[in-house]
């Protein structure tokens, strides 16, 4: 089937019984609900405050769920995943229509990569705990700290502009967004929270202009959550 083609999923076969645990500012929450909110899946949204009560990840009922202690967690049934790309593959399995993934092996292991990149080696230089360790344990001052995030996304950033080259304008799936889009959407959304200049970035500028807009990422981002503050 051409990834190009609009595929619509068949709303019976959304259950009700999946579950999110995830913070609204948390940009792998996020990405898990770009892709449920791309499948059509319909979801219970609870909320794990990461700053509140000392971090209600750290509580003993969260990590009797996910003893990582992080968000995002899904839970299907007996099924509890976590980590946010873990939760992409789980749903590209269990969920295959409409696929966050291109057909092509070639263009899936690019849009994995690109995906990994944000996910492995740019995000968890600038997430919660880590920011936390750096100004808490470290003392390090706020201007620094946010130096060094601005540092670390200008970097990734930069790279992924490159990587996007082969896309020519296009979303990773043709004229429709799916797993590249839900990493880089959330990771720009952190890159604007710290005042990073994008204005290097026109590729990726252009794809999130495109994304931002549709349903699936207006219902996903963190200002429309349960829990925003």
């Amino acid at each position: 089937m051409d990834s190009n083609q609009a595929i619509t999923a068949d709303p019976s076969s959304a259950p009700a019984t999946l579950k999110l645990y995830g913070y609204w500012r948390s940009s792998a929450a996020y990405r898990v609900r770009i892709a449920l909110n791309l499948k059509g899946l319909a979801f219970e949204n609870l909320p794990v405050h990461l700053v509140k009560d000392g971090g209600q990840q750290h509580s003993a009922d969260y990590r009797a769920l996910n003893p990582q202690g992080l968000v995002p967690l899904l839970v299907d049934g007996d099924e509890r995943i976590g980590q946010s790309l873990a939760i992409f593959e789980y749903l590209e399995e269990i969920f295959p229509l409409p696929p966050l993934l291109p057909d092509d092996p070639a263009d899936r292991a690019r849009v994995r990569s690109l995906a990994l990149h944000i996910a492995c080696d740019v995000h968890p230089l600038n997430n919660t705990r880590v920011l936390q360790y750096l100004s808490g344990t470290l003392g390090v001052e706020d201007e620094v700290k946010n130096e060094w995030v601005r540092h670390w996304i200008a970097t990734g950033l930069a790279s992924v502009e490159q990587g996007l080259a082969p896309f020519e304008g296009r979303l990773s799936l043709g004229r429709r967004p799916g797993y590249l889009e839900a990493c880089l959407i959330p990771q720009v959304y952190n890159a604007r929270r710290f005042a990073c200049d994008l204005t290097a970035y026109p590729r990726i500028l252009e794809m999130v202009e495109r994304c931002e807009t549709l349903e699936a990422f207006a219902k996903a981002a963190p200002e429309v959550q349960p829990d925003a503050q």
